[in-house]
């Protein structure tokens, strides 16, 4: 008591610089999270916010040693929703190694991934942060996220074997029957776009077509052996977990999650990744990742 009131008289004392916020008892159940997870936390202003610092790492921004609180402090966080429903987001900081395991973990137990972006140049390691969400009752939650937490730091690179220099030259024709889409070779790259014209969308009076970049691309390089996969995902917001799912599963890597517009309607969200194994193998990953796209129907123009 004495010390709930000593709080209280120094944030009044302090109010005026805006220093001080007040700790609040932390709920029963959100004492479980801390507990489960194994985390340090605090409940202010009816959030739980739980710590993920990548302390493990010795992070320099252009040869200069920073420390953790300058960008590199993760966290997940939860508050009350509608009725007895949690709603938690994040922000998890991965080493580049960490990024798919984590995110096919936290899609296995439910957990959405909605962005994956850097928020650094010339940082060593090359780290990323990954935005996550979810909903719940909180010890639910808290157990649907500790498996992706515990990857965090624990994750080996993968050996990366040399790319083989002689095989059977890319297949173009068998590729294109396996997407169901027609490329275009441009020196040793055969790339194949697909547009979103299901979209409708405009932009003052202007239609917003491939060629304007609302777009799905696949580009192959390499042996139908031997080859690499690189491309770009236009999604709706409700089809970013089902491609998400479908890439992971299998084996592509999604190397970034974000916006490439700003006032579109839909909202539409952009998804980068890579991949690498037999060319058919990608081919078949990039036509299952198409047929995940637009199962929602037409969605509405812009708004201007």
């Amino acid at each position: 008591m004495k010390q709930g009131l000593a709080g209280f008289v120094l944030c009044i004392a302090l109010a005026s610089s805006g220093a001080c916020a007040l700790a609040q008892e932390i709920p029963s159940d959100y004492q479980e999270v801390l507990k489960s997870l194994d985390r340090k936390g605090d409940f202010k202003a009816g959030v739980l916010k739980i710590n993920i610092p990548r302390s493990d790492l010795k992070m320099t921004i252009q040869g200069i040693a920073v420390p953790t609180p300058f960008g590199f402090g993760g966290w997940v966080a939860m508050t009350k929703g509608t009725g007895s429903t949690e709603v938690m987001m994040g922000d998890l900081v991965l080493l580049q190694e960490e990024v798919n395991p984590v995110m096919s973990t936290l899609l296995a137990n439910g957990i959405d991934v909605t962005a994956l972006h850097n928020h650094f140049f010339w940082d060593d390691p090359n780290v990323y942060f990954m935005h996550v969400h979810g909903m719940g009752k909180a010890p639910d939650l808290a157990l649907r996220v500790k498996p992706a937490l515990d990857l965090i730091g624990q994750v080996t690179p993968p050996v990366v074997k040399p790319m083989s220099t002689t095989g059977t030259p890319l297949d173009t024709e068998k590729l294109a029957k396996i997407v169901g889409h027609t490329g275009e070779q441009s020196g040793s790259v055969y790339k194949i776009t697909v547009g979103r014209d299901d979209l409708a969308m405009k932009d003052h009076g202007a239609v917003i077509n491939a060629r304007m970049g609302l777009n799905t691309w696949a580009a192959f390089f390499g042996t139908q052996e031997d080859a690499v996969v690189a491309g770009d995902v236009a999604m709706l917001e409700n089809e970013i977990t089902p491609v998400l799912k479908t890439l992971r599963k299998n084996g592509i890597d999604v190397v970034a999650i974000h916006h490439h517009m700003t006032g579109e309607r839909p909202m539409v969200i952009f998804l980068h990744y890579w991949g690498r194994g037999s060319a058919d193998k990608l081919a078949t990953a990039f036509k299952a990742t198409l047929d995940q796209l637009g199962k929602g129907g037409p969605a509405r123009e812009m708004g201007h």
